[in-house]
């Protein structure tokens, strides 16, 4: 194993000195914010580390722009969640507000549940939604949804189901 090890490093190595500062810079444009810019070249460097493999020359930047792209997405996610959460919490009394590192272990798990609901199936999660957020009964979201309410009550145990799973609690799986 310390041989694919090896190759692997000099792999990366050549990679990052061939195709960083394009990265870098691509990011900077896009993102509008050199140390954003910065972090996520490094992480999109850290996610080919930890996956083992290296693209091949000719498909380097369209692999790396891949690999970066998926990253913004989930720092824009990942901002939006917690702008939402900072607003909830402004509504609290302040005697009531968490602590620092409360809300940090919170933003976690919220960040966690957004992305397992969002691999759901567009209907699930909606119906999650409907139900969760928006407070509608089975009947109310079968009706609004063309479906049945045994329907209803799939959707709600598969998207149960999946944030118990996001948060490694597996006491309600099958």
């Amino acid at each position: 194993m310390p041989g694919i090890h090896v190759a692997l490093q000099v792999d990366v190595h050549a990679l990052y000195r061939r195709d960083h500062g394009w990265l870098q810079a691509w990011l900077r444009r896009k993102l509008g914010c050199s140390q954003n810019a910065a972090d996520l070249a490094h992480d999109t460097y850290l996610r080919i580390i930890t996956s083992g493999r290296t693209p091949p020359l000719e498909q380097s930047r369209a692999h790396l722009m891949q690999i970066a792209k998926g990253l913004v997405i989930d720092q824009y996610r990942r901002r939006r969640i917690e702008a939402a959460y900072l607003d909830a919490l402004a509504c609290q009394p302040e005697a009531t507000a968490p602590s620092p590192e409360e809300r940090a272990l919170v933003l976690e798990v919220l960040i966690r549940i957004d992305t397992a609901l969002g691999q759901l199936a567009p209907k699930v999660r909606e119906t999650f939604v409907l139900s969760q957020f928006e407070g509608l009964t089975y009947s109310v979201i079968a009706l609004q949804q063309g479906i049945a309410v045994a329907t209803v009550r799939k959707y709600m145990l598969k998207a149960t189901e999946a944030c118990f799973a996001a948060l490694g609690d597996d006491r309600c799986a099958p």
